[in-house]
């Protein structure tokens, strides 16, 4: 695509601070602030999307709470690709008919991947009729526009065109805590795998400009975030549409060179893009976390071709060999899917024999989900549901064994533990993440939350670790 064309404009921006503007006054006129409630679904994506959703509430004068029934507007941030997240959205939806009786001035609104759809547009329209507005990710950083037009013209509004995306800096927005945070580099996709909706609810690959990304970078070190991750739909595809010879390598490697004590992570990421350079770049960036997490969905080369991955079981066993030469320490993660249409059960083996093979730290594994609009929706499965299952379970009992195996070679390591929140668990009143993204359940003051701490490692289990904090650091 053009730049100009994927660039919102200053002046459009300075038309949606306006906006901002007209409903802050409206807010302003009423006896007490008003109230905001986001509920966000699905990936890291749409967490960051939700916090610009806060921050532009927030700008329009609005407070925000956990409670729908005192929230004067509700935001529903959904997510479009597992079957299951579109069941709860429409359980919720169906819900927040009983608050909208109870106050008929409350605000609905359904945004997101989900909303992008065509068919779930039409199916809100016709029996959802509380829902005032419903807009798609392409549209977000109109939503105080489109939310203007809610209070004046006091009917339902609907911006679900299917646009070509854009990329709008300088948003407002509301992080959740100081520790961590998430720094969106690029939007969209261009992958088309059989089986994902992404690409037709999110528009073609978009790169935000190196220097803007920099900036948001060096400003969270600056006021003490001490974890970062980039995020996009395909990260490693990041400065294909700038046209300059700079690749996300490039971007990791100028990112580090920011001066701080902080981890930068990335996600997610597709192997027909993870390049030998990336994986030196990770290796000689102090501040990279030496965690990768990079989808394989299928350890058989037939079901990857039918999925639409262009690479090979050996292409990707390459890569992560010369990603571990590289980086012994490497923590790696993945996907799978289990059950793709047509696939046998001697395929869905390959998958497990790949496993095996790999040893990945952990893996989120999946049973198939049909999307409707994506071409795998449309092929032949004849493979019952309860067949899959046996599949999938045998997948997660080598994974989880796997895992376990590799979690008890922590104990008695003394590891660096990024400790970024508490728990309710009384034996181990805090929680963080090693450099390589495994979760330790840990003893320590609520001091050291935000802090770096050496911690001792004392037992472990397939998900997780358990220590005690031997020293402070600053």
């Amino acid at each position: 695509m053009e730049r100009e064309k994927v660039i919102v404009s200053e002046a459009e921006l300075a038309r949606q601070r306006d906006f901002q503007n007209k409903i802050k006054l409206l807010t302003s006129q009423r006896e007490t602030q008003p109230l905001a409630m986001v509920d966000t679904f699905g990936c890291q994506q749409n967490v960051a999307d939700g916090q610009l959703i806060l921050g532009m509430l927030r700008e329009m004068g609005f407070a925000f709470t956990n409670n729908e029934n005192e929230a004067d507007i509700i935001v529903l941030n959904t997510c479009a690709i597992r079957e299951h997240a579109e069941k709860r959205v429409y359980g919720n939806l169906g819900r927040l008919t009983h608050t909208k009786a109870a106050n008929p001035e409350q605000i609905i609104c359904l945004c997101g991947c989900m909303a992008q759809r065509p068919s779930v547009a039409e199916r809100v329209r016709e029996s959802y009729r509380h829902v005032d507005l419903v807009f798609g990710p392409q549209a977000l950083w109109k939503f105080p526009e489109l939310l203007h037009r809610v209070y004046t013209e006091r009917g339902r509004v609907f911006s679900i065109d299917d646009e070509h995306g854009s990329i709008a800096e300088g948003l407002p927005i509301v992080r959740e805590g100081t520790v961590k945070a998430w720094v969106s580099i690029m939007y969209g996709c261009n992958n088309f795998c059989s089986y994902c909706i992404v690409p037709y609810v999110r528009g073609r690959e978009r790169s935000r400009d190196k220097d803007a990304i920099l900036a948001e970078c060096r400003a969270l070190i600056e006021q003490g975030y001490k974890e970062i991750t980039l995020l996009g739909q395909n990260v490693n595809s990041y400065g294909k549409d700038l046209g300059a010879d700079y690749d996300f390598a490039d971007l990791l490697s100028d990112i580090d060179k920011i001066p701080g004590d902080y981890l930068i992570r990335f996600m997610s990421s597709q192997p027909k893009d993870a390049t030998h350079k990336l994986f030196d770049t990770m290796a000689r960036c102090t501040h990279v976390a030496k965690q990768l997490h990079l989808p394989v969905q299928s350890g058989c080369d037939r079901v990857l071709r039918a999925m639409n991955r262009p690479y090979t079981r050996e292409g990707y066993l390459e890569l992560i060999g010369y990603a571990r030469s590289v980086m012994p320490e490497l923590v790696l993660t993945s996907d799978v899917i289990i059950g793709f249409p047509g696939e046998t059960e001697a395929e869905a083996m390959e998958t497990v024999s790949l496993v095996e093979q790999v040893r990945f730290d952990a893996l989120f594994t999946f049973i198939f989900s049909p999307r409707p609009g994506t071409p795998a929706a449309k092929m032949e499965d004849p493979t019952p549901r309860a067949e899959k299952q046996v599949w999938f379970d045998k997948l997660c009992d080598v994974q989880n064994t796997i895992s376990a195996q590799l979690h008890a070679q922590y104990v008695g390591r003394t590891v660096r533990v990024l400790v970024d929140g508490t728990s309710d668990d009384l034996r181990w009143p805090l929680q963080g993440r090693t450099n390589g993204g495994r979760l330790v359940h840990l003893c320590g003051e609520a001091s050291h939350v935000g802090t770096y701490q050496d911690v001792r490692i004392t037992d472990s289990n397939t998900w997780a670790l358990f220590g005690e904090v031997v020293s402070k650091e600053s």
